[in-house]
């Protein structure tokens, strides 16, 4: 597998883990890393403050200002510099051989789709640098990257653990597809524990998807065990994904919403909110 992974690292504490996460990857596919700090475009820091100043003293604020937004410029760059290294140390440490740094002055959907194309996916943090303290809130660059990625988008949980026990939850649509059939071609989930969650009513039509779903994984070398639960999506996959200690959750990024466009899929943002461990989307 030739195809890189993008990490994205913004010097949150999500960022290790997202490292860490891109590592294990990696190593299990023979991906290449490159590492991604993105500096928003930089906006007019300095409002006319100059109001009725007489004229020397305004061109003198002025040009303190300007010179303040030069150097706080240059300490983003520097700043993100440092980023990117600490980040590259992590993944060589983790035996990562092949890792690239790219650090851009963009707006971050932009920039994400310039580097995704020729890409497995893409590593982000469950929650940004300024989102921390809010618990049950998705960092913005999650949620505008989980709309527009084109790629697969692995979602890293605040500490990494290896992953063992992997859960697909499966609703028979596009997304979820996509997903069991990259899973079955890719060697990522290889000899891993992996079962096919489907909620909802156990009818034969269900049964018989799964079962569809089943063989393609077994197709690609996969093993995995179907299983069929009644109730709500959200809860009944973030339960089972506690109780039985699961250590990924795999699903699709947006359900049958006619409003899917606009907002991501209700047990999609339920899901990323909730659990506690990595979940990789699929569109």
């Amino acid at each position: 597998m030739t195809e890189k992974l993008i990490a994205l690292v913004d010097g949150s504490v999500y960022s290790t883990s997202v490292c860490e996460n891109a590592a294990w990857i990696a190593r299990r596919t023979g991906a290449p890393v490159e590492l991604l700090h993105v500096l928003g475009r930089r906006q007019t820091a300095s409002s006319d403050l100059s109001g009725s100043i007489a004229l020397g003293a305004r061109s003198a604020l002025l040009q303190e200002l300007s010179s303040l937004d030069e150097q706080q410029a240059k300490l983003a760059q520097r700043r993100g510099r440092a980023i990117l290294e600490d980040a590259e140390a992590i993944l060589r440490a983790a035996g990562v051989e092949t890792v690239t740094a790219r650090l851009r002055q963009s707006d971050l959907i932009e920039a994400v789709a310039e580097v995704e194309a020729g890409s497995w996916g893409i590593v982000i943090g469950k929650r940004g640098e300024a989102a921390d303290f809010a618990k049950l809130h998705l960092g913005s660059n999650l949620e505008r990257i989980a709309r527009s990625a084109t790629k697969p988008v692995f979602v890293a949980a605040r500490a990494f653990r290896p992953v063992t026990k992997v859960l697909i939850a499966y609703d028979g649509g596009p997304s979820a597809t996509k997903a069991v059939d990259h899973i079955a071609r890719a060697p990522l989930l290889a000899g891993l524990d992996i079962r096919l969650l489907t909620v909802g009513n156990d009818t034969p039509d269900l049964q018989r998807r799964l079962e569809d779903a089943q063989a393609t994984l077994r197709t690609g070398g996969h093993e995995a065990t179907i299983e069929i639960a009644a109730g709500q999506p959200e809860k009944v996959i973030s339960d089972i994904a506690e109780r039985d200690a699961i250590d990924l959750l795999v699903m699709g990024a947006y359900g049958h919403s006619r409003i899917r466009a606009m907002i991501i899929g209700s047990t999609t943002a339920v899901m990323m909110r909730s659990c506690k461990v990595p979940v990789v989307l699929f569109r």
